[in-house]
């Protein structure tokens, strides 16, 4: 039966912790960011120009052709810039008390950046599910049913949140919550990242040192 695909590919999940670290980050950051898309595509509406809007999303739809420039980016900088845009985009939930168009085009502003971002990750991501314990093919997989299982879920939240009126405060306060922990796991991912080409940068000047002393 197809459903059994399921077990496979969550065994496979479950084998490898480094995946398991990789799809509870892209979880957290895109549930967080589609609880927020109903509330500022109507902050959009009331606040910012047609012109803007399809400003945003012409840069959103830019990722195909910036990849090329970050071809020999290090993983783990993409996982550092993901994180300081976490980091600005909680910051920026202090502003909805000053300026609720600033606000707007910041968190618009994360968005598109975060598109992009992911975009380039998942590309520089593919090398290293080559090393896991985790076929390509299940990894894209894996990828796609997190990402939909975050959107889903976010959207529903949403629809919770605006039914039971919940102040847009309190569910910034609830978000910076979830944010916290949304860094904490990119922090891990850079970390394991950065050690993990380190230690291949190590090993491959050392066979070149090896080589070029053989042929001396």
């Amino acid at each position: 039966m197809p459903l059994r695909n399921y077990i496979a590919i969550f065994t496979e999940l479950k084998d490898c912790r480094f995946l398991r670290h990789q799809t509870a980050t892209l979880f957290i950051v895109t549930y967080i960011d589609w609880v927020l898309i109903p509330f500022i595509t109507k902050l959009e509406g009331i606040h910012l120009p047609v012109f803007m809007i399809s400003f945003y999303m012409l840069l959103g739809a830019l990722d195909g052709f910036v990849q090329p420039l970050f071809k020999h980016v290090k993983i783990y900088n993409i996982y550092l810039f993901g994180i300081l845009l976490d980091i600005i985009q909680l910051a920026s939930y202090l502003c909805i008390t000053r300026s609720i168009v600033i606000f707007t085009y910041v968190i618009i502003s994360i968005f598109t950046l975060q598109g992009i971002t992911f975009e380039i990750a998942r590309v520089h991501t593919v090398d290293f599910m080559q090393e896991e314990n985790v076929e390509l093919k299940d990894y894209l997989m894996i990828r796609s049913f997190i990402i939909s299982c975050a959107i889903v879920t976010g959207s529903l939240s949403a629809m919770l949140f605006d039914r039971t009126g919940l102040p847009l405060r309190h569910l910034l306060a609830y978000l910076a919550a979830l944010g916290l922990v949304g860094i904490a796991f990119q922090f891990k991912l850079y970390r394991k990242f950065h050690q993990k080409i380190e230690v291949s940068d190590i090993s491959v000047e050392r066979d070149r040192k090896e080589l070029f002393e053989k042929f001396r």
